[in-house]
């Protein structure tokens, strides 16, 4: 049974990312992660074969569940369900929150990206169970990513949207702070972990600016 989510676990919300994990592979980027106490991970992935995808994501799954972590899969709504993950999360141009809650049904866990007040305030409509709020910086992560929302838009969230949300896109160590004081609580910060020698002790530092 999947977990009924009333709020995103605080703190880092971890993401895979193989082109900029030095190498590594997710599934020993997500072992670090999880291994450092980071309660959900979220599988992205855009170049790899469906059947590799769903691989990795049948190891991930039984990582997470050890872990006591939440487990997303980004876009791929059949391997979500294939692996049973928690959740699914999905793009403004990926199909509409309710057509995906038709597919995965009432128990998975909906998250859709947003960019601005109007798409934040349709996603509470929707139904979807949290949002992503950003990029709040530029990011080099995706390639296909809107120019950055700013801090603006995350006060906007924080102050006026009842869902949980996660804070995403350029967020670093040195700016972590900033995106703290303007009301984010749940925190991805994608290269920063996987392109880092050492994933568990950047965490551990990250841990220690979110407190």
């Amino acid at each position: 049974m999947t977990q009924n989510i009333k709020a995103l676990p605080q703190g880092i919300y971890g993401l895979t990312s193989e082109p900029h994990s030095l190498g590594r592979s997710n599934i020993k980027v997500a072992q670090d992660i999880l291994g450092a106490g980071v309660k959900i991970l979220q599988y992205r992935e855009k170049n790899k074969k469906a059947k590799q995808m769903f691989e990795e994501c049948l190891i991930l799954r039984e990582m997470t569940r050890e872990a006591g972590a939440l487990f997303i899969v980004n876009d791929y709504l059949d391997i979500a369900l294939a692996v049973d993950a928690d959740g699914v999360h999905v793009g403004q141009d990926d199909l509409p929150v309710p057509c995906v809650r038709k597919i995965v049904g009432p128990s998975k866990i909906i998250g859709v990206s947003t960019h601005s007040p109007e798409q934040a305030q349709k996603a509470v409509t929707d139904g979807a169970d949290y949002i992503g709020v950003g990029p709040i910086y530029a990011t080099q992560t995706k390639t296909d990513v809107c120019a950055p929302v700013g801090l603006e838009y995350l006060r906007y969230v924080a102050e006026n949207i009842n869902l949980p949300f996660v804070a995403i896109g350029g967020i670093k160590k040195h700016n972590l702070a900033e995106v703290l004081r303007n009301g984010a609580r749940t925190i991805a910060l994608v290269t920063e972990i996987v392109g880092s020698p050492d994933i568990k002790g950047t965490i551990h530092e990250l841990q220690q600016i979110i407190g």
